[in-house]
């Protein structure tokens, strides 16, 4: 285990937590100093890559801890999230307990994120909203018997692409700058029964797509979207759906602005708590 650690203003803690949430490689733990005028950053990464990835874009400092897994340390793993009548999403660690699982929900696809090392399972509202929007956009085709493609920028664990996938999209792809959320992603897509879902180390703000896909799915830092906007409209087919998240709700208003400068229309704005998930299209 190894942690990536760093001071930062009071004032981004929630900018910080949102960065590090719904799926990434790492567990982040956050605290205030006793005159509260600093707050202590500290991501706790399986994999040494995934630290060393943090402190590339944001500075900091890494120390190595004994590794353990940190899940198994827990009384109990978090209850199945369900997402409208389509998908369930849960942790279960053993054949007996995704049998079982199965056998609960029939009729929904069962999708098995284990939460080992302190890996992302979809309870974070960005993430469960992003599955809502999916799980929407594959009745919509269903109804409409079209195919449908998916790109996942900022995969974490991989979990919107492989629900894609198992939601009926014929081809899925997904890319994160960090190689432990890759691995992770790729581990979980076989434990998924989706191998034929590639993950990739790429850093979406030098990448250069090579095709199109007609949903993009962005769940990342408000200010790297900002950025990303430009390439994101070369991946989305033309007419495409975009799903954007991982906004704060403090940043919703400048980064959808942004959004729509670069052509994208908002259809949909869905608010849980304080995070933003919208639902965009792209010009035909």
């Amino acid at each position: 285990m190894f942690v990536w650690s760093k001071l930062s203003s009071p004032k981004w803690a929630d900018a910080w937590e949102e960065r590090f949430s719904g799926g990434h490689p790492g567990q982040l733990v956050i605290t205030e100093s006793p005159n509260k005028k600093m707050i202590r950053l500290e991501l706790y990464c399986p994999e040494e890559k995934g630290a060393e990835a943090v402190q590339k874009e944001f500075g900091g400092t890494i120390r190595r801890l004994k590794n353990q897994n940190w899940a198994a340390l827990q009384p109990e793993p978090p209850p199945p999230v369900k997402i409208r009548d389509q998908l369930v999403v849960c942790s279960g660690r053993t054949d007996a307990e995704c049998r079982a699982m199965r056998e609960q929900h029939p009729g929904r696809e069962v999708l098995f994120v284990p939460a080992d090392m302190a890996f992302g399972t979809g309870h974070h509202a960005t993430t469960a909203t992003m599955l809502r929007f999916i799980c929407d956009i594959a009745q919509e085709r269903r109804r409409a018997k079209t195919v449908w493609t998916l790109a996942d920028l900022g995969c974490g664990s991989g979990i919107l692409a492989i629900a894609a996938r198992r939601l009926g999209a014929s081809v899925c792809w997904g890319c994160d700058f960090d190689p432990a959320a890759v691995r992770v992603a790729k581990e979980n897509a076989e434990r998924n029964a989706t191998p034929e879902v590639p993950f990739e180390e790429v850093d979406v703000l030098k990448w250069k797509p090579k095709r199109r896909y007609d949903v993009v799915v962005a769940n990342l830092f408000s200010t790297i979207l900002i950025e990303a906007y430009p390439t994101i409209g070369k991946v989305v087919a033309p007419g495409g759906i975009v799903l954007l998240s991982g906004i704060l709700n403090t940043q919703a208003d400048e980064c959808l602005a942004a959004a729509e400068a670069s052509g994208l229309k908002i259809q949909r704005r869905v608010r849980v708590g304080k995070w933003v998930t919208a639902w965009t299209e792209a010009p035909i």
